[in-house]
This record gives structure tokens, sequence and C-alpha cells, in this order.
């Protein structure tokens, strides 16, 4: 890891093939040098993408390679504990894909780990690494919008009935799980407040969430938000204060549901647009993980960060069980 850092993938899902697999070899001082699949049909695209790529046929021995530094973890969310944990035993910095933990108290024994063995281990959040985000978040504490007062996002995406792991409540599917951590991530990040549900409520299909609403504080900021598995897929996030607001156009998924942008009115002033036509998130985030792998560079979504995301994420789950008790 002289100049570079040498990454392994645990797994071959999909959105690790097409998205991480490719930013990963793509990013500034990483590449991409094996996969851990048992069956080397579906590690053949990864094959492709990084010529003289090593594909275990165990996680196991990916982790027990001496020529792999750092491993992104894109399994089923409940695997996501066991596997970062192991892999930093094993001597890998650790980069999981989201939400790293199923609840708040998975993070004591993530920190410890990340701790004891001195490897980080981080949530794969890559939104805040987007320049939009970082924009953002400079508007809303620039004061210029005045006090936030409401804060409102909408998150919805279509997927059908069947086999995927964010049906399966074994796995740790669900909507509020696999999205939830886009607005109430941003919010904490944009704002520095954290959030307290006061009333949530869900639909759900053998167990597991596809619609979740809810209505959260902090302090005089009312939060509002609402996500869905079932629905036509649309995002916004829009931050409104006593002098202006902000409206992030394409807040989590830039570049794939369209071109992301900031619209910020402020009240007497032509409304300004900010865009990011070239900027992939996925890209800086491995970047940054690299940074901090090479140069010490502080990571900028450690786990304590993540793990107030979580502890916002299981509150929610209380509030919308305690109301379908009555």
């Amino acid at each position: 890891m002289a100049d570079h850092v040498r990454w392994g993938i645990l797994g071959a899902a999909n959105f690790a093939k097409t998205i991480m697999g490719p930013a990963i070899n793509e990013a500034r001082h990483g590449r991409l040098v094996a996969v851990a699949s048992r069956d080397p049909k579906k590690a053949q695209p990864f094959a492709d993408l990084a010529p003289g790529l090593t594909i275990h046929d165990s996680y196991e021995a990916l982790l027990a390679d001496p020529e792999v530094d750092a491993v992104y973890i894109p399994l089923p969310n409940s695997l996501h504990v066991h596997w970062s944990v192991a892999a930093a035993e094993a001597g890998k910095a650790v980069l999981c894909e989201k939400p790293i933990g199923m609840e708040e108290a998975d993070f004591d024994r993530l920190i410890a780990a990340r701790d004891a063995t001195g490897h980080l281990i981080a949530e794969a959040y890559m939104v805040v690494h987007h320049p939009q985000w970082i924009k953002a978040k400079e508007i809303v504490q620039s004061g210029v919008l005045g006090n936030i007062h409401t804060v409102t996002c909408a998150f919805t995406y279509g997927l059908p009935q069947g086999d995927n792991v964010r049906n399966d409540a074994s796995l740790g599917g669900g909507g509020l799980r696999d999205i939830g951590v886009y607005p109430i991530g941003t919010f904490r990040f944009c704002t520095g407040l954290e959030p307290e549900p006061d009333w949530a409520e869900m639909i759900t299909e053998k167990g597991v969430d596809v619609f979740t609403w809810v209505q959260a504080h902090a302090g005089d900021t009312r939060f509002v938000f609402h996500l869905a598995m079932r629905a036509t897929p649309r995002q916004e996030m829009v931050f409104e204060g006593d002098k202006g607001w902000l409206r992030v156009t394409v807040p989590f998924n830039a570049q794939v549901a369209g071109g992301p942008q900031l619209d910020l009115a402020i009240a007497g002033e032509e409304m300004r647009v900010f865009r990011f036509t070239n900027e992939r998130q996925y890209v800086h985030q491995v970047e940054a993980f690299n940074d901090h792998l090479l140069n010490g560079t502080p990571y900028p979504c450690p786990l304590e960060f993540s793990r107030g995301t979580q502890a916002m994420i299981d509150k929610v789950f209380a509030v919308a069980k305690a109301r379908e008790r009555g």
C-alpha cells in the first residue's frame, strides 16, 4: 500500500458490479484486485473490469489474502456487522454498505473492533462526499436561510414483490433500513441537529416496511419525511427558513435519477441555481477512503456519525410499533 490501496469485494452483488466495482477501480490511488464469490461466472464482470483480478471462492480466503488492503462489503444488511468485524480483525480496512448496523447497539461492537485493530471501519454513506451536499451544508449553516423551521423529504422507488433482499425480513430488509439513512443522515449532516420522532406510521408486507411516514423535531425545527419501496420513483429534500429556502432536487441518486442541482431562494433576491454535472459521489467516496489510508486525512463519515443516524432509525421503528399497538 505504498502509493495505492488494493481493494477486495466480498460477494458479487449487482450494485458492486455496476457501481462500486468501477468506482473503486477508477478512484485515484485505488485498484480492484480481488473478489470473493463461490460462482466464478458471477465474478467474471469484475475480471473484465480489472484484468489480473484474483477470484476467491470464499470470503475467508479473500480476508486472508495479503495482497488486499481494504474490503468493500455489499452483503445483505444482516451480515454487515459480522463481516466488517471479521475483515478488520484480518487486518483490512472496511467500507461496508449502509446500514452498517441493524440497531444502535451494533455500533459498540463495530467501534470496539475499529479501535482494537486500528483499521478504519466506515459505512458507505456516499452522499456526504458529493459536492452538492458539501455546498448544501455550507448554505444551511451560513445563516442565509435564517432560522430553519421546516425540513421535508420524499424518497420513493418501485420495488416489486418477490425475490429481493429488501423484501426479506430475515436479511434486514425494508424501506427504512434501506433508504432511511438518507433523509435522516443528510438532515443531521446539514443542520448539526439530532432529530426525535414524534409520530411514525408504516405499511408492512411480510414483516418489512414498504411505506413509512415520519414527523420529527429537533429543537424548533420540524422534520417531515416519507419513504416507499412500492411507489413511483421520486426524491427531493427542502430546507425552509424564515429568510429563504434550499431545495436539493436529486439528493441521493445523483446522476442516476437526474442531474444534481441546488435551488436557493432568498427573500427579495433572484433564485440562484447550483449544478453539479460531472461529479461522481461513489468515486469521491473511495478517494476519501484511500486518502485516509494513505495520508491519514480524517474520513468524513466516521462510525460515530453513522451511529447517530441508526439511533434515529431505531426510534422511528419504536414509535411506529407503539402507534400500531395503540
